[in-house]
């Protein structure tokens, strides 16, 4: 009978999933300021709350979407595919290939603006970085089980609809 190996060797991408829940608690209640940073003032204060609101809502649908569009055979928190999944390239898939990762990056800004915090926004860019880096590891390991996603990464962007 084969070993499997321990999950912090991370032959799975095991140790993407860590720093990623290291992000996300960040964002959520990591320190908002520091000393000589300045404070929102308005107008633009009032602005960043109206993008925050938008962006944490286009975010969560965006994240929902895709959760929903991936379906449960194919919806995994490590970037290695499981073996039963399929290629989703319809619905959220369409416009952005990694929705789920694109509506969290959405909610980290929104929340940034949301609560007034350069340093939350620095984490929310901390946190667009890591999933840039994550994807490609991800991408990398669905090429090689779907001969067709090349033509797929050539035809939809792969974070931030239409765009990157």
């Amino acid at each position: 009978m084969e070993r499997k190996p321990p999950w912090w060797r991370g032959s799975r991408g095991e140790w993407y999933v860590v720093i990623q829940g290291v992000l996300f608690v960040l964002v959520a209640i990591g320190p908002r300021t520091a000393p000589g940073i300045p404070l929102w003032t308005a107008p633009f204060a009032q602005f960043a709350m109206v993008l925050g609101y938008s962006l944490l809502l286009a975010g969560g649908a965006l994240s929902v979407s895709g959760l929903i569009g991936l379906g449960s055979n194919n919806l995994t928190a490590l970037p290695y595919p499981r073996p039963e999944s399929t290629l989703v390239v319809r619905g959220p898939y369409a416009i952005v290939r990694n929705p789920i990762y694109s509506g969290l990056i959405f909610g980290a800004f929104g929340w940034g603006f949301w609560m007034h915090s350069w340093l939350t926004l620095a984490y929310a860019l901390l946190l667009f970085a890591f999933f840039d880096i994550k994807s490609r590891r991800e991408e990398r390991w669905l090429c090689e089980k779907f001969p067709e996603y090349d033509a797929y990464q050539r035809r939809v962007k792969k974070l931030i609809p239409w765009v990157y």
